[in-house]
């Protein structure tokens, strides 16, 4: 879609995802090799009962399963800021993940292009909140 095409208040739903306890120690140890992530024995003994996916994985989920709507298409150019950025609750494996993405600001910037920003608020499988964050994205008229 085009800038011109995006109005505030529109809302997107995106496809569901799961999360296996595979894809989050894969992504743990290459991004975030903490022991919550890795750690099966250490992370039963934690506040959160089990191994969970890093915050930065469940953004990056997030932003995927936005981008494979196809909505942006050809017409972004690029990312311009990730703000407010807030993990929710814990994301744990066989968790289902989907996205809800509704437009909240238009700003022109030149003749031909302007920035089109989206909350990106995610939830598992029970329709509970387990991400939120502000993606700004410059993309053509």
């Amino acid at each position: 879609m085009k800038f011109n095409d995006f109005f505030v208040g529109q809302t997107f739903k995106t496809k569901s995802i799961k999360i296996t306890n595979e894809n989050i120690k894969r992504f743990a140890a290459e991004f975030d090799p903490q022991y919550m992530h890795l750690d099966e024995d250490k992370a039963m003994r934690g506040r959160f009962n089990g191994i969970i996916a890093s915050g930065i994985q469940t953004l990056a989920v997030s932003f995927k399963l936005w981008v494979e709507t196809g909505i942006y298409g050809d017409d972004v150019i690029a990312g311009t800021a990730f703000n407010n950025i807030r993990f929710i609750k814990p994301v744990y494996p066989e968790d289902e993940l989907h996205t809800i993405v509704e437009v909240t600001e238009l700003r022109e910037k030149r003749s031909e292009t302007g920035i089109v920003t989206v909350l990106l608020t995610t939830f598992n499988d029970k329709e509970e909140k387990v991400f939120e964050g502000e993606l700004s994205a410059l993309v053509n008229k």
